[in-house]
């Protein structure tokens, strides 16, 4: 119940946040179009900032055996999102199938994940959610690129992952953290300030996203409530039941499916974008399903505080 109220209390925040975001995109501070450059920053820095600051921390054999743990769970979770979202993406018409499954496979770990997380359980919940974090980019560049290109150029998609920005950072902090590398106040300093912008950033974000969006005109696309139930509340449920029969419980696989149970990945309408593909569809599902995880994911954390 605690994590549940917890939960709530941090999303009601993060919606605030979104909330300004909103506003300042409609009083014309900065324009619709204008959210990509916030973007990059978050992506290209933040992110990559918040993830090396959560490995500059004393190594603990216990740590980094919950860490290896947080890999392996968020592989599997992962994998089974996707078979879900592709069982449930063959009644849908054959145009429209590549886009509802990856805004149904891909949550936004990132941009809605990684402030709930950090709010939830501090810097150690940061470092097994940067491995979900990896493990979601590793599958996102590579098969998630393949279904909705219709092809995959190996050199292309093994680029696309080795610069991954959140991937080099969990590569360097992997060596710091392993290696015990001290690493000086005056540089560890400024890393962890820069990543205590990615909760206010990523929202702002979320909130032009909203902002700038007709949502009556997104409400109109009939595939947009599949997509919405299969990503909120059937993949959720599932994940949930199967660490249940499994007998997982314990921090690691409370982050891993709070992750796990997030809107649609805000990166879902720039694929669609990018490869001409149901680009309404995209946009509807990830404001929607951000608007709906305000009510959800607190009462996700009701549950898993009472079958976990």
């Amino acid at each position: 119940m605690e994590l549940a109220v917890i939960t709530a209390q941090q999303v009601l925040q993060l919606v605030l946040m979104i909330a300004a975001g909103a506003v300042c995109c409609r009083a014309g501070v900065f324009k619709p179009a204008e959210k990509s450059v916030l973007s990059n920053l978050l992506v290209y820095l933040v992110v990559p900032a918040m993830v090396l600051d959560s490995y500059m921390v004393p190594f603990d054999p216990a740590t980094f055996r919950n860490l290896l743990l947080t890999f392996a769970l968020s592989t599997v979770l992962l994998l089974l999102g996707m078979g879900v979202a592709w069982a449930a993406s063959r009644g849908a018409q054959p145009a429209a199938r590549p886009i509802l499954w990856f805004a149904c496979a891909f949550s936004n770990a990132g941009y809605m994940g990684f402030p709930l997380i950090r709010a939830l359980f501090g810097e150690e919940g940061v470092l097994y959610a940067s491995a979900f974090l990896t493990m979601f980019n590793i599958l996102v560049w590579t098969l998630g690129v393949a279904v909705l290109s219709g092809k995959a150029e190996p050199r292309q998609v093994l680029r696309s992952v080795v610069t991954c920005p959140c991937i080099v950072a969990v590569a360097v902090g992997l060596a710091i953290y392993l290696c015990r590398i001290p690493v000086p106040e005056m540089l560890s300093s400024p890393v962890g300030m820069v990543g205590d912008m990615n909760t206010p950033l990523s929202m702002i974000i979320t909130g032009a996203t909203i902002a700038s969006s007709d949502l009556g005109r997104l409400l109109c696309n009939r595939n947009l409530f599949r997509t919405l139930c299969v990503r909120m509340l059937l993949i959720p449920a599932v994940g949930l039941a199967l660490f249940a029969l499994l007998g997982l419980h314990g921090t690691v696989p409370t982050i891993v499916l709070l992750l796990e149970a997030c809107p649609c990945a805000a990166i879902t309408t720039v694929f669609a974008i990018q490869y001409h593909t149901q680009e309404e569809l995209a946009a509807g599902a990830v404001v929607f399903s951000t608007l709906s995880s305000i009510v959800i994911l607190p009462l996700y954390a009701l549950l898993l505080t009472t079958v976990l």
